[in-house]
């Protein structure tokens, strides 16, 4: 009895359809390896033109004789001493505000979230303010680490808030957590700086937000937070993928929700808690590049993360150096200068008339 004709027609139209998805598939992912490449290539310009430019533009010759055959000229001094710390301070701060960025807007569903939303800039500027007005810390290395703590104690604050709350730590309520402790940190630091005006001094120039004057040394204690706040932003973009499906849908998937958001909001503390400890409360740097970043990658956190780490590295690196040619002899802080760069962008998402959902 020969075959009927659509059973052969189904049976040799199956591969075909299997190799264009599978076509389809392997063209995305190449186009997003492409992606990641031309974004390193923007971050190399951009510590390339971190280092040149400023109040004494120098040419690329001049750079790598600074960097790898000094010789005590003007031109390398101006390179080690000034602008390459600097400039790895906004390299390291820029990829893990980036990072943290994305972590905070895929755990709260809200496109519009950073560091404020969550409370943390506020817990930090009040522990750098009550280390001053109460124990007397004067130095950078000093009220640093304090910077951190309270980073550490409003992350760990939102997070049990939210928890409390009925129905668990949902977007709402972590958003809502983090909108009431910034208030209370914020309040808390205002009162402490009215009383006290080397307070006043001190946290007015770390809140403006800025890489400029900060050794060396000091980013490379920074790095290992950095590093192992990025591991678990790893770990954690898995997770992130199957809660923006739904919670009841991340849990039919067999993800442990409570753990996902635990190890999120540690990754958060790590990467946004360190960088606004060291430079202050930069702002927009998340939101602007998770946005650019999700505009090319779609909704996989997997390439999210990655690209919302490069843009936010040269994000800061373009900030930094085009302050100071703005204001050349002088300079716009990097908080200043992202400050106009996001504000805009800030006001377009929220009268965009279809917001991006998450």
């Amino acid at each position: 009895m020969a075959p009927r004709r659509d059973i052969v027609i189904e049976a040799l139209s199956a591969p075909p359809a299997k190799r264009a998805k599978r076509q389809i598939a392997s063209n995305r992912t190449r186009r997003l390896w492409g992606g990641l490449a031309a974004l390193l290539a923007l971050l190399a310009l951009t510590l390339l033109l971190s280092l040149a430019l400023g109040a004494n533009p120098l040419t690329p010759t001049q750079v790598w004789h600074g960097l790898w055959t000094p010789t005590g000229e003007d031109g390398d001094i101006i390179v080690r001493r000034l602008r390459v710390p600097r400039t790895v301070l906004a390299l390291v701060a820029g990829v893990a505000l980036g990072v943290a960025g994305a972590l905070m807007q895929g755990h709260t569903r809200n496109p519009i979230a950073d560091p404020v939303v969550l409370g943390i800039s506020a817990g930090a500027g009040m522990c750098v303010v009550g280390s001053i007005f109460v124990l007397g810390v004067t130095s950078l290395y000093g009220y640093i680490w304090f910077g951190f703590l309270g980073a550490a104690v409003a992350s760990a604050l939102v997070y049990l808030v939210g928890t409390l709350a009925r129905g668990g730590a949902t977007p709402v309520t972590l958003a809502l957590a983090g909108a009431a402790t910034h208030a209370l940190f914020t309040a808390l630091a205002a009162g402490m700086v009215i009383m006290d005006r080397a307070a006043m001094d001190t946290y007015r120039f770390w809140t403006v937000g800025a890489v400029n004057g900060r050794p060396l040394e000091l980013t490379t204690q920074m790095v290992p937070f950095i590093l192992v706040g990025l591991l678990l932003a790893a770990v954690n973009a898995p997770g992130l993928n199957a809660l923006s499906l739904g919670e009841d849908v991340a849990r039919t998937l067999g993800v442990n929700l409570g753990t996902t958001r635990a190890v999120g909001m540690v990754a958060i503390t790590l990467l946004t808690g360190t960088a606004v400890a060291v430079c202050g409360p930069i702002g927009f740097v998340g939101l602007v590049a998770t946005h650019i970043a999700r505009h090319f990658t779609g909704p996989d956190y997997r390439w999210i993360l990655a690209y919302a780490g490069l843009l936010g590295g040269a994000l800061v690196l373009a900030a930094d150096t085009l302050g100071r040619l703005v204001a050349r002899p002088g300079e716009l802080e990097v908080g200043i200068m992202l400050a106009l760069i996001g504000g805009p962008v800030f006001i377009y998402l929220v009268r965009r008339r279809k917001p991006v959902r998450l």
